[in-house]
């Protein structure tokens, strides 16, 4: 799949990211937030959860009160508004509820649904009870839904070890409602990378050498934000995906080398290329 001319698209597209924060600002809402700027969109928030982290890992989590979250949503929706919704770290069974509502209450706006349920430290961001959820009230929201490998077994309970695992459970999570996944494979073992756009209509492959490197904290949320942005901009769903495939990519490559651990991707490449 060629991925559009341009990177950056002379439009604006308005994203509604829902998800936590990340104090080391590779990945949650602070990667969310450098994505869609760096794509030409423009990035509003409702926070659901500060963290303490960097690129060794998640030491605290401090969850936002549900009505704040709501309140968050809504100021955004009524004023500014949305052309996409984002959803990251959700955290527990009430807060996947009251986004659901927020969700329904803007059902014409396409919902980009990232199922966070582990940091790359290993740290859980997802209550397991909250697991039947996400299935339940966020599936059936997902314009796109954008598992792992270890988060489809975990919405499925099928293993997901192979690029046929990942075809399998994503056939299952389309059933489910989303009208549309994609199922990542970074964590399906090979020195190739294949990520697969699951439809109703077909299937699209999207495949590349794997990027031998310790620099990957965010590529989750950084990868479902720009599929928002594009869709937000009027992307068709497998022109977003594709445009998002390349930014993640090159994004990994240009990594800063910050922290000793998992360390952040250069969310701002496409602006100085653009300079």
């Amino acid at each position: 799949m060629t991925p559009p001319d341009s990177l950056v698209p002379a439009f604006r597209g308005r994203v509604l990211i829902i998800a936590g924060s990340d104090s080391g600002g590779g990945a949650g809402i602070q990667a969310d937030i450098k994505t869609v700027t760096a794509l030409g969109g423009y990035a509003a928030t409702a926070i659901t959860a500060v963290t303490v982290q960097n690129t060794l890992g998640v030491t605290g989590v401090h969850p936002i009160p549900l009505d704040i979250i709501e309140a968050q949503a809504r100021a955004v929706l009524d004023d500014i508004g949305a052309d996409a919704i984002k959803t990251g770290m959700l955290g527990d069974i009430a807060t996947v509820e009251r986004v659901a509502r927020i969700l329904d209450s803007a059902s014409d706006v396409p919902a980009v649904i990232d199922p966070v349920m582990v940091a790359k430290g290993g740290a859980s961001l997802l209550a397991p009870r909250a697991v039947e959820a996400v299935r339940e009230l966020m599936i059936p929201r997902a314009a796109l839904l954008t598992p792992n490998a270890p988060e489809a077994e975990a919405l499925t309970g099928l293993p997901v070890h192979t690029t046929d695992d990942l075809r399998r459970a994503g056939e299952i999570l389309l059933g489910w409602g989303a009208r549309a996944v994609l199922m990542k494979g970074g964590h399906i073992a090979g020195e190739r990378l294949t990520d697969l756009l699951i439809t109703p209509h077909g299937e699209t492959a999207f495949e590349g050498e794997r990027i031998d490197t310790r620099h990957t904290h965010g590529t989750g949320c950084t990868l479902a934000s720009a599929c928002a942005v594009g869709l937000a901009q009027g992307l068709s769903l497998t022109d977003a995906v594709a445009r998002a495939w390349t930014y993640v990519h090159e994004a990994m490559l240009r990594a800063p080398g910050l922290g000793a651990g998992h360390g952040p991707l250069d969310h701002g490449w496409t602006m100085r290329e653009t300079r």
